[in-house]
């Protein structure tokens, strides 16, 4: 991609961008002029943190620091303890916030949000890194991962071939995301999408279902709804009357078929599954509420091993390892998910996934969320022992009785802590030493 170049973002400059709270519209030509009147007031600084709530603002500042050559940081929460690891890890970098976002940042939206003319829309190197997005940390320190303008603009054409099915007409598809932008998943499909597709985003993150349908209801066609599986089962378990989705994107942590199905039935659309990561990007999907395989993108290819697979795509310069172990199949396009090397739990040489455990604590009835996790519990030969934590209206026996139908005795949990909720972050992932927290209580 070297010396070539690509356009900041795409589309009708007439064609709608962003879709306010209030109701309004913001075009392309009028997102311009934003970006450009923000460009110019950004200091001189290597790195921007962005910390914007509103996606409107989130997407000003992003190419507002696309046009000045800075680079973008993605922080996997607003935490004051992560910004300022972040800060640390980068000196000189400036924090752009907004109205909720955290203290001290160098310019505040949308205080300096204003307007200034532009005759183009500016073009930028295609190898230039855009932005640096960070892995949520939940299986340890996150980790920096670079993109460039051109990467990420195709992996977004592969976004949208996969929503063909989904998203059908010339009009422009509105995307109602309950994820935040700064997460891989949130930018690839509320912020890439609408900058370089035919779709345009609403700025806001609703969380409470009647929030959501209310959302849902003022978009002028039905939206896709992008979400993830803890969001979706409160959304199917609400007692409210959502209106109809046009289709609904879910990634994050395994989705299980009944709850796809469920959702399907709620919203009136199909569900379709993401399948990636922070350092590959989305590289694969299904439709989980038919089928358990997976359908690579057709620009991706695997290479499985026994500890992890590693992944081919046109859009990086090199090939990626994952932690991920896949059975593929004899063509090479699609595959079945095995779990992950770091997933698999050994006890009494009996072998087991965690992520299928937790699959099984979710489909208890009377659980409402909950996960399981190896601890420091040891039988008396020394073998460490499982532990679940849950949330819901449900006993140990219930537990146990409808667990023993699926699972080897090794692997029930020797101690079932309940708890109010669980400390998922703004995507809905536990960190391991949160759990271990909970169960030392």
């Amino acid at each position: 991609m070297t010396n070539a170049s690509v356009p900041l973002f795409r589309g009708d400059p007439a064609s709608a961008l962003l879709l306010r709270a209030d109701g309004s519209v913001v075009d392309r030509a009028r997102f311009l002029r934003q970006v450009t009147a923000l460009a110019a007031q950004l200091p001189e600084a290597p790195t921007v943190i962005n910390v914007c709530e509103s996606r409107h603002h989130f997407l000003v500042a992003l190419c507002a620091a696309a046009m000045r050559g800075q680079i973008s940081l993605m922080p996997p929460s607003r935490a004051p303890e992560v910004i300022a690891d972040i800060a640390a890890r980068y000196p000189g970098s400036i924090i752009i916030g907004d109205t909720g976002s955290v203290p001290g940042a160098t310019l505040v939206m949308p205080k300096v949000l204003g307007e200034v003319e532009s005759r183009a829309v500016p073009s930028i190197a295609a190898d230039q890194t855009a932005v640096i997005v960070f892995t949520s940390g939940s299986t340890g320190a996150p980790s920096a991962n670079p993109k460039s303008w051109g990467s990420m603009q195709q992996t977004t054409r592969d976004n949208a071939t996969c929503l063909k099915n989904l998203v059908s007409g010339e009009e422009t598809m509105p995307i109602v995301a309950t994820v935040p932008p700064q997460h891989m998943y949130g930018m690839e499909t509320s912020v890439l999408l609408p900058l370089f597709e035919n779709f345009a985003v609403h700025e806001g993150r609703p969380f409470f279902p009647g929030d959501l349908a209310e959302v849902l209801a003022h978009c002028a066609r039905s939206p896709l709804l992008v979400s993830t599986p803890v969001h979706l089962r409160a959304l199917v378990n609400a007692d409210v009357a959502f209106p109809k989705a046009a289709g609904i994107l879910s990634a994050t942590a395994p989705l299980a078929a009944d709850l796809a199905a469920a959702a399907e039935a709620t919203f009136g659309c199909e569900v379709q599954e993401l399948f990636g990561s922070t350092e590959t990007c989305v590289i694969a999907h299904r439709q989980t509420a038919r089928t358990t395989d997976w359908t690579l993108y057709e620009n991706v290819t695997l290479t499985p091993e026994e500890a992890g697979t590693w992944v081919t795509r046109d859009a990086y310069p090199a090939r990626i390892r994952i932690s991920d172990i896949v059975s593929l199949s004899s063509d090479g396009t699609q595959f079945a998910l095995v779990g992950r090397h770091a997933d698999l739990l050994e006890i009494a040489g009996k072998r087991a996934s965690l992520a299928d455990l937790n699959r099984l604590l979710l489909q208890v009835p009377g659980v409402q969320d909950g996960a399981m996790l190896q601890t420091h519990l040891t039988s008396g030969s020394g073998t460490q022992r499982m532990q679940a934590v849950v949330v819901g209206a449900v006993n140990d026996a219930q537990i146990l009785d409808y667990l023993r139908d699926f699972v080897d005795p090794v692997f029930l949990p020797r101690r079932i802590h309940h708890v109010a909720a669980l400390p998922r972050n703004e995507t809905g992932k536990l960190s391991r030493a949160a759990l271990l927290a909970l169960t030392q209580v």
